[in-house]
């Protein structure tokens, strides 16, 4: 039996997956003031947490809940109409066989109309890949389909800058933990500016995660942070695209702290 009809079997065979839905959280370009990117987020049908889903998630459905998870993002993003790039979170261990593993991403872009070169593919760096080669095919696959790869919760995982070299995505994710209080820890903020000139000098585009003060937004824009995501901005909708309107007069407010905090 070839591994694509193993991999192709254990989708089909496991259907007791949770009722679950997406919610989706924007990524702001502050420096251009719009949204630039949407992140798809499990969650349950009446808003409950990622973490009520993924406890019912086991090594006999993970496979069709990383294949189903997939296919209700783009789902969701083509009947809200989502005009911008949309990430999604996949689970590397979950990937039998990369061009096989794409068909339904695929059929679900072609069945809606959703342009797939808009999708981003997120890999949680705190996730222990077991076997590194075997994702390095997976993005090499998924660059050749004309994804785009993003390394999430950097900073936080299992090998840092060590991994970073060796996967090479095109998008980092800064994680919560250096944004936290950024505009009153010199030490937290001299790393993200740190990482701001190593994004540019290696070509990678750069967002910081989980932002939540006027401040912290007022403090990575000094140092050089295009691309913020976070609760000051929005928190993710359940169902829905937050706009550019809900959003930006909330940078009305951002200028009044980066002033006050320059003061």
């Amino acid at each position: 039996m070839t591994v694509e009809r193993t991999s192709c079997e254990a989708c089909r065979a496991s259907r007791d997956l949770p009722p679950f839905t997406m919610a989706f959280q924007p990524i702001i370009d502050v420096q251009e003031l719009r949204i630039d990117a949407y992140e798809a987020l499990v969650r349950g049908p009446g808003d409950e947490n990622a973490a009520t889903i993924l406890s019912q998630v086991t090594g006999q459905n993970v496979y069709a809940f990383d294949q189903a998870c997939r296919v209700r993002a783009i789902e969701l993003a083509a009947r809200l109409g989502m005009d911008r790039q949309l990430s999604i979170n996949f689970l590397p261990n979950a990937v039998y066989e990369p061009r096989a593993c794409l068909r339904a991403t695929l059929d679900a872009a072609a069945r809606t109309g959703f342009d797939p070169h808009r999708l981003t593919f997120e890999i949680v760096e705190s996730e222990d890949v077991a076997d590194t080669q075997h994702l390095l095919r997976i993005i090499t696959e998924y660059r050749r389909q004309g994804f785009k790869i993003a390394l999430d919760d950097f900073g936080t995982g299992y090998s840092g800058l060590a991994r970073l070299a060796d996967l090479r995505p095109d998008i980092v994710k800064l994680d919560r933990a250096l944004a936290a209080n950024c505009d009153q820890d010199q030490t937290r903020l001299a790393i993200v500016r740190t990482m701001v000139v190593l994004a540019g000098e290696i070509g990678l585009k750069l967002v910081v995660e989980g932002v939540e003060r006027a401040a912290e937004v007022a403090a990575l824009r000094d140092v050089g942070v295009r691309y913020i995501q976070g609760f000051y901005f929005a928190r993710p909708a359940l169902e829905r695209l937050v706009t550019q309107a809900e959003i930006f007069p909330l940078f009305a407010t951002m200028s009044g702290a980066r002033r006050e905090t320059a003061a």
